[in-house]
């Protein structure tokens, strides 16, 4: 009989796991991908959209394929509209929507690949909204009324849009969900203050989408911390030799847990041996995410773009290479103390924008059209059309207010909820409280009370409160490697069959 594939939702995660699967020594199966979105392989973050929407990593961390960190760069060359590099770090920092031309074009290939060695392959378009279990089989319900049985289903449901955190959604001049900007963008009056609520990497796009746009009146950026992403240093050859995975695998197959305590010596002896400055580096920057404010920090930071100092570097690489393997391991009490004192720290320093858009928001705010402003406490519609916006010890009005936080904290997109809670109605899946599902680290596969299930996995936000950093391509594409080696085991060695009992569709 041959083995059937059900892939839930065909974006990033979905290529990532084509990829691995056509890496792997499986014959003759049958993969069926469901995905009702106009941008198949795309997803939300790469779809058609401006010009000045760009990816924020170099080409060598953009790859989908597992070992070849040289094949989007082979695939960018070979376009004539690759843009050009970014003057400040020579690196390409491609527009998203082009990226997303990569993302169709490797899952053809994959797909392809899987069809050369004999698999049956489809593209289902419509969104699963079901899922139930029989003892041998997964049940996927589609939102046409159809049922399918594959051996195995992988949910790559891809995250959530911004949050509405003060209840603005239906107010006249509330932009919930920014993307795409070309569609979003043109409903704002060219001449009206705007205020965008969020400093992170959505928030620069929406920035920079603006002023190419060429809106005239003027921009703020508020948030509680008012943190902007760090500024991308040029790329330098560096492989991490202590803070590693594999140290840590080893480490979870002899212990329970990890403390912090144990990790600082590691991290510090990676530094030591990268170079004199690398720690003080890595100190300095920390201590200034508290005490610069966000234009000196940005100023900065752009001058330091060839700095020889690799430290921030290191930890660029250490977090989204090892992040998800330590994570699990630390205790509930680490675990809550880094995010709550560290997590917005970290993602600014570890998810860093282009030099060239750090640029461009320092001439924003040098001709003095944009302000960013920390301390956000509030923001309330008024009677007469428009918004209050309460920050620290003061309150100004703007015209337009556009969303650009993060993702809702449960990570489970609004279209994936009823496919969800089918899941839990079933008894094969459970909330993790920190968002998303429960998952087991090594495998991916989905947990319950009962364990973890061989049939079923997750890659992508879906496992934000299990790894703790699930988006970024590497870190897709390590997930992907994990679910595909699984899968493969399975079918070599046979499933574990201490899998959740029957249970029907909802």
């Amino acid at each position: 009989m041959t083995m059937e594939i059900g892939v839930i939702g065909g974006g990033p995660s979905a290529v990532c796991l084509i990829t691995a699967l056509s890496q792997t020594d499986l014959i003759n199966g049958g993969l069926t991908v469901y995905e009702p979105s106009p941008h198949l392989w795309r997803g939300r973050p790469f779809q058609p959209d401006l010009e000045s929407v760009r990816v924020n990593a170099p080409p060598e961390e953009m790859s989908v394929v597992a070992g070849d960190i040289g094949h989007f760069g082979r695939w960018l060359r070979a376009r004539t509209d690759r843009g050009d590099a970014d003057p400040y770090s020579g690196s390409l920092f491609p527009a998203r929507a082009l990226y997303g031309e990569y993302l169709a074009d490797s899952a053809d290939a994959a797909l392809t690949a899987l069809r050369h060695r004999g698999w049956r392959v489809e593209v289902v378009r419509s969104a699963v909204t079901a899922i139930g279990r029989t003892r041998e089989r997964v049940v996927l319900r589609t939102a046409y009324g159809r049922h399918h049985a594959v051996d195995y289903g992988v949910l790559c449901v891809g995250g959530g849009r911004p949050q509405d955190a003060y209840g603005l959604s239906g107010e006249t001049g509330f932009v919930h969900d920014p993307y795409p900007l070309h569609t979003t963008l043109p409903s704002i009056d060219p001449d009206a203050h705007v205020t965008v609520v969020g400093c992170g990497l959505t928030a620069v796009d929406v920035v920079l989408g603006l002023a190419r746009s060429r809106h005239r009146g003027p921009i703020s950026m508020v948030s509680r911390k008012g943190l902007l992403p760090g500024v991308r240093q040029r790329t330098v050859d560096y492989q991490l030799r202590h803070f590693t995975p594999q140290l840590l695998r080893r480490w979870a197959a002899d212990r329970v847990h990890v403390e912090l305590a144990d990790l600082v010596p590691l991290m510090r002896r990676e530094l030591a041996e990268a170079g004199p400055g690398a720690e003080a580096q890595v100190r300095s920057e920390l201590a200034a995410t508290r005490t610069e404010a966000a234009p000196v920090r940005l100023r900065r930071q752009l001058s330091e773009v060839d700095s020889p100092d690799i430290g921030l570097r290191i930890l660029q690489r250490a977090v989204p290479d090892t992040g998800p393997d330590l994570w699990p391991l630390l205790t509930a009490q680490d675990r809550a103390f880094i995010l709550r004192e560290h997590y917005r720290t970290m993602m600014s320093l570890c998810c860093p924008m282009p030099p060239a858009s750090a640029a461009a928001l320092i001439q924003l705010l040098d001709s003095g059209q944009l302000t960013v402003s920390a301390g956000l406490r509030d923001i309330r519609p008024r009677a007469v059309g428009g918004f209050d916006v309460a920050v620290e010890s003061a309150t100004f009005v703007t015209r337009h207010a556009i969303s650009a936080t993060s993702a809702a904290a449960h990570r489970i997109p609004p279209s994936a909820e009823s496919l969800v809670r089918s899941m839990e109605t079933n008894g094969i899946a459970l909330r993790h409280p920190r968002g998303g599902l429960r998952l087991q680290r090594a495998t991916s596969r989905l947990v319950t009370g009962r364990g973890a299930d061989p049939r079923l996995y997750g890659i992508g936000d879906i496992a934000a409160g299990e790894l703790f950093f699930t988006f970024g391509v590497p870190s897709l594409v390590d997930r992907a490697v994990d679910v595909a080696t699984a899968i493969a085991d399975a079918e070599f060695v046979g499933p574990d069959h201490t899998a959740p009992l029957p249970a029907g569709v909802a």
